[in-house]
């Protein structure tokens, strides 16, 4: 299967549909079977302790695998997330970035599943490790 999208047209898809991720993920790179997205933190998404929230590790592995499946299937079928699990691995710093490497391990015609692992910028051991699943359907689907 073939990339639907460059970074620039889903970027700016994911824009339209999702204005306000604007300040929170860059796309940085994407490929037939992975994504690399950056979580730029911002105060909204720390927690007491100066550390990244799990529900903003859970935002990036979820956009990460979203932009991977996007780019293949194009904006004509939707994708929706139907299962995810995730361990927490070390206190990512508030202080830093992170980064989400998102690999499509399965691509069938309904479901889609991926591993992600994201990483602080200022660490090399991952802070999170999570499998997500996506199911597709045509957007004229119930």
């Amino acid at each position: 299967m073939s990339l639907r999208f460059t970074i620039e047209e889903l970027s700016d898809y994911v824009e339209e549909i999702f204005p306000n991720l604007k300040e929170d993920f860059t796309i940085l790179d994407i490929t037939e079977k992975s994504s690399i997205v950056r979580l730029k933190t911002h105060n909204k998404h720390l927690r007491p302790g100066n550390t990244v929230s799990g529900p903003s590790i859970f935002s990036l592995i979820d956009f990460s695998a979203y932009v991977a499946v996007l780019a293949q299937v194009g904006n004509e079928i939707l994708a929706v997330t139907t299962n995810c699990s995730i361990g927490f691995m070390r206190k990512p710093s508030g202080e830093a970035d992170l980064i989400a490497n998102c690999e499509i391990l399965k691509f069938g015609k309904i479901l889609i599943v991926a591993d992600v692992k994201v990483f602080s910028v200022i660490t090399k051991e991952p802070v999170a490790k999570a499998t997500i699943t996506y199911s597709l359907t045509t957007t004229s689907q119930n």
